[in-house]
């Protein structure tokens, strides 16, 4: 009756990760719907949604804030347009519907010691000349060599280029051109584009390829991608998130890494259209928000250092 599986199959510009997200959505709302005694997109009115987006900023355990409804709301308004599209139903029960309001919340950019430990941290240098984490001069093991390898690429990369965890666990071996400095990865909607890596960054993921990816690879079990888990098997967003565990000192996302990339060039006098596309937006205005991220800075920077501030 719901069909989220061929909504799902309708989906076919969206990357894996959005189909997934839109997937997991719908679910929530047919549960939801089950136990209301709703028994099929036909019956769904927009009172019924605004009851169901409203339960959702009230649910007792996990209360969803703005960002979530308002994602939320777009899974529905996506499904139900596919809906009336496809001649399943007549009327489009999203139609009129607003999202919330988000919080206004600045993405969070990481202080320069923040950024320092997890691309320069002493215990990973060390690891990365051969001695152990503890300052030892006993030989790391080949296997825990490789990680240390792979994890500095990976912080490199998500720093130097910018890039979304979804984009670095897809990377594949064809798309790196050291040479010249370049990395192609496919963003959101299965749009590509090229963007420059940083030094560091080259560096770190050419000495990972020569001396680490053959060890993680499992002879051949992750095909042409570059990155792969202690299991060897292809790296996924939560890998990620361990590897910056680890490293850092709080508690600390993937994409801070990327806002911090943005930020920082915002600061160094970067244009905004070339940020917008080093970071793949398809609208400048989502760009934007990281010139009031610089503002930020600049103040935080005046009153921290002015006589009279």
């Amino acid at each position: 009756m719901w069909e989220p599986e061929e909504f799902e199959q309708s989906l076919t510009a969206c990357s894996r990760s959005t189909r997934h997200a839109y997937r997991s959505d719908l679910s929530d709302f047919i549960s939801w719907a089950d136990r209301c005694s709703i028994g099929g997109p036909a019956e769904v009115n927009r009172r019924t949604l605004r009851r169901y987006l409203v339960e959702l900023g009230e649910r007792p355990r996990r209360p969803a804030g703005p960002r979530t409804i308002a994602r939320r709301l777009s899974t529905l308004r996506r499904y139900f347009a596919w809906q009336v599209k496809t001649g399943r139903i007549g009327v489009d029960p999203t139609v009129g519907l607003h999202s919330p309001k988000p919080s206004g919340k600045l993405p969070k950019v990481l202080q320069d010691e923040q950024l320092r430990t997890l691309l320069d941290e002493p215990s990973v240098r060390a690891s990365l000349a051969g001695a152990n984490v503890d300052g030892s001069n006993q030989a790391l093991d080949p296997l825990q060599r490789a990680r240390f390898l792979r994890d500095q690429a990976c912080v490199e990369l998500l720093y130097g280029s910018g890039l979304r965890v979804s984009e670095l666990c897809g990377l594949r071996i064809s798309d790196l051109d050291l040479e010249a400095g370049l990395v192609t990865v496919w963003g959101k909607g299965a749009k590509q584009r090229t963007v420059p890596m940083s030094q560091p960054s080259v560096d770190a993921m050419a000495e990972f390829l020569r001396e680490g990816r053959g060890l993680l690879g499992g002879d051949g079990q992750i095909g042409d991608l570059v990155f792969a888990n202690m299991r060897s098997k292809p790296l996924t967003p939560r890998d990620v998130r361990r590897i910056l565990d680890r490293r850092s000192l709080e508690p600390t996302h993937p994409h801070a890494l990327r806002h911090t990339f943005a930020t920082h060039l915002l600061d160094g006098d970067a244009d905004l259209r070339s940020v917008q596309e080093l970071l793949g937006h398809e609208d400048l205005a989502t760009t934007q928000i990281y010139t009031h991220v610089s503002r930020e800075r600049l103040r935080d920077v005046f009153d921290r250092t002015h006589p009279r501030a």
